[in-house]
């Protein structure tokens, strides 16, 4: 539009943020400086309810009533939020709202501009629909790339050529995937949320998608509307019709005025109102305007009665419709969105390989969803492979029914790189070793950097070479690549260069017999580059145990309401230590699962009793609060604990022998951690293991594991987890979980 209209006729249109009254809470107490915790509890007895004020808070929750009365600093902070409650609190880009001009925009109305942002009027839509102007929604969906990458990526791997506009609307894999609630990657389908009304709803037509866009939504989640469709959908309560005239106009939604075009068709039908005039009704209702209501209340019952419809029935008609019309949604948005949902749903159910592809290329900027999208295409069975120098292109693409990872998403590997790898190899075939690639490569875009990366993530793991290795001879790899740039600019070619052979190495690069970096750090070495773990997970040996353990995943967690009670299980990737005003210390953790990270606040009290067990890289359960102040959602940690600790098993301590001064000390530690886990005690000087006292057993559950190695070291302390009747340690355990077995739980 800018393109044919001009930039100086093109502008989005300005929206402004104003303050909520939970939000209004917060921001005051940041700005007095309040404790976190006290503002928190203050903020979360305002009821999360749209349209809620602090005045009504006030007098609904009695709660909030008491501390404001008893609490002078509460007092102030209510009635300073108060104050500020409704006033702008920041300007941002209308989704969709785009005006055009007949001349320069500056002669109608001021233009706003941020240092990154597009420029956009200073007037609201509402001002500018008053000055006359045209204004116009455009939405861009990202989506849409999807779908067209998906169906390219289809064509190119099997040669079916789809035209998404003429797909059948009624595949029955598609609709079955959707029943089970499988809808991650389905737009608009893939929250927590939609999911369950999925597996409630069962869609069965592509009307019920349509109902379902239009349903997911906070007026008719929380007025009952969503439970009534669903009841009366399966059968569960018998749909009434006030009169006959309304069957097929609600027919399709089972009886619940869900439409803002069936209040119209309501209107015209029953009463005999033009278009334009319930038009104007629908309008009324929606924005619930009773001076115009209750005039067109008694010309649709005058037109009811007409029309041989009884006074009292035509009453109840019209309540009913403008009960439903707060809520109702315009169906064509919703049949257009729906169109588009069920194309991907298509796409997931039948092409599944492609169509993840396309998405997680769509999303490689943001670690968190490519790596809930990884997890899904894992869930699926389709296998993500590394980066590979012979095999990836820029983007993700299908290999076969495995998916591998695309050179663009590797940090510190810019575009000049990727396309240098990609055409190397289209141009001279595959590279066959790692001095074949360095030695074909242009030190422009190939630097020590770039090398480094791809060695890291595993792009030359399919040429033989240990990654120790090659990080090892980086720069005798970059020695022969800038030797080999210098005698091609001064047009020496080598013997192969001559014969047009230039994929075998025609020198070589000695590599030192250096064994392979363990499997812990070639995953810390993917995470470096790739931004997460791709050919293993250090959680994927809990994946079965954190399914049965865990209430939601990290990349659900945004889709919950606040207050929600989780459970949570995933590494500690990050962890930062704060001191409070009292001088207690508290933590801020970001807890990482296979499908993303959440940041978790851990406060004194829960922190000084598992102190021990919160550091980088243990795999720990959570057990907290969601709570979203409408910025970034985070989890309050209320109890925290090791997932080894769940799991059964048996504790072995090795000392030096019977007469060890150490064995006073181990005995104190056991008795303080008492339970039914056995502990056995193997004497090296003796060559004996005796099986302790059932008064000395542990709770795995507790730190006692970690007091003992303290205590003895790492080498003193074995913990064997039993699966199957099976004692094993940790890397026998490991071995296990690959042949499909996976250790018995203790209740959480």
């Amino acid at each position: 539009m800018v393109q044919k209209y001009g930039a100086d006729r093109v502008a989005q249109i300005i929206t402004f943020g104003t303050m909520a009254a939970r939000m209004a809470v917060r921001d005051v107490g940041r700005a007095l400086s309040m404790p976190y915790g006290d503002v928190d509890r203050v903020a979360k007895l305002v009821p999360a309810e749209l349209h809620v004020t602090i005045e009504k808070a006030l007098n609904d929750v009695s709660e909030l009533k008491e501390l404001y009365d008893q609490k002078p600093e509460v007092k102030k902070l209510i009635d300073m939020a108060a104050a500020l409650e409704g006033m702008p609190r920041h300007a941002s880009t209308h989704a969709a709202g785009v005006v055009i001009t007949q001349d320069p925009l500056t002669h109608y109305l001021p233009l706003y501009k941020t240092s990154d942002g597009p420029v956009t009027t200073q007037f609201a839509k509402e001002t500018v629909e008053e000055l006359g102007l045209l204004k116009m929604d455009l939405l861009g969906l990202r989506t849409l790339t999807v779908i067209g990458d998906a169906v390219r990526l289809i064509f190119e791997s099997t040669g079916i050529n789809i035209d998404v506009d003429l797909i059948p609307l009624d595949d029955q894999a598609t609709y079955e995937m959707l029943c089970k609630g499988e809808a991650v990657g389905v737009f608009q389908l893939e929250s927590s949320g939609m999911r369950a009304i999925l597996r409630d709803l069962k869609p069965e037509v592509f009307e019920d998608i349509v109902a379902i866009n239009a349903l997911y939504r906070p007026g008719p989640l929380g007025s009952g509307m969503v439970d009534d469709f669903i009841k009366n959908k399966h059968g569960l309560t018998k749909v009434k019709y006030l009169h006959p005239k309304l069957v097929p106009i609600l027919k399709d939604t089972y009886g619940v005025i869900l439409y803002q075009e069936q209040v119209m068709r309501i209107a015209s039908d029953l009463a005999g109102f033009s278009l334009g005039e319930a038009d104007l009704l629908r309008r009324a209702m929606g924005k619930k305007k009773p001076e115009i209501i209750a005039g067109l209340r008694s010309q649709f019952i005058q037109g009811a009665e007409n029309n041989d419809v009884e006074k009292n029935i035509a009453g109840q008609v019209f309540d009913l419709m403008e009960y439903f019309a707060g809520y109702g949604f315009n169906k064509s948005h919703s049949a257009a969105y729906a169109l588009v949902t069920y194309q991907t749903a298509y796409l997931k159910a039948n092409y599944p390989v492609q169509y993840m592809a396309a998405l997680i290329t769509s999303v490689k900027d943001n670690t968190d969803k490519v790596a809930a999208y990884i997890e899904e295409s894992r869930r699926l069975g389709i296998e993500v492979l590394p980066p590979d120098v012979n095999e990836s292109r820029e983007s993700f693409t299908p290999v076969g029914k495995k998916i591998r990872f695309g050179l663009a998403a590797l940090k510190n590997v810019g575009p000049g790189a990727v396309e240098a790898i990609i055409r190397g190899r289209e141009q001279k075939g595959p590279f066959s070793g790692y001095a074949n690639f360095c030695q074909r490569m242009d030190t422009k875009t190939i630097n020590k950097r770039v090398l480094e990366s791809l060695i890291k993530c595993g792009a030359f793991d399919s040429l033989g070479h240990r990654r120790a290795q090659l990080m090892a001879a980086v720069d005798a790899g970059l020695g022969l690549a800038q030797q080999s740039q210098r005698d091609r600019e001064n047009g020496q070619l080598s013997l192969l260069d001559l014969f047009g052979d230039g994929t075998k190495d025609s020198v070589s690069i000695d590599l030192p017999a250096i064994p392979e970096f363990p499997k812990g750090q070639l995953l810390m070495l993917e995470k470096e580059t790739l931004g997460l773990y791709i050919s293993g997970h250090p959680l994927s040996q809990y994946r079965e145990v954190l399914n049965r353990l865990t209430t939601s995943t990290a990349a659900e967690i945004n889709d919950l309401p606040d207050d929600c009670q989780v459970v949570l299980g995933g590494i500690i990737a990050g962890l930062k230590k704060i001191n409070t005003r009292k001088g207690d210390t508290m933590a801020f953790l970001t807890l990482e699962d296979l499908t993303g990270t959440v940041e978790v606040l851990v406060f004194p009290r829960p922190y000084n009793s598992n102190k021990l067990i919160i550091k980088v890289d243990e795999a720990v359960l959570v057990k907290g609060k969601v709570s979203g102040n409408g910025e970034e959602v985070k989890v309050i940690c209320e109890e925290i604990s090791t997932v080894d600790s769940h799991l059964a098993g048996e504790v072995h301590i090795i000392i030096d022998g019977a007469s060890s001064s150490l064995l006073d000390q181990v005995q104190m530690i056991l008795s303080n951690y008492q339970g039914k886990s056995p502990v056995f005690f193997h004497l090296e000087r003796e060559k004996k293991v005796y099986k302790a006292g059932e008064e000395y057993w542990v709770d795995l559950s507790k730190p006692v594991v970690n007091k003992l190695v303290d205590l003895l070291g790492q080498s003193g302390v074995e913990v064997r987890r039993i699966i199957d009747g099976l004692e094993l340690t940790d890397n026998e355990q490991a071995t296990a979980r690959k042949k499909g077995k996976f250790p018995s739980l203790l209740e959480l």
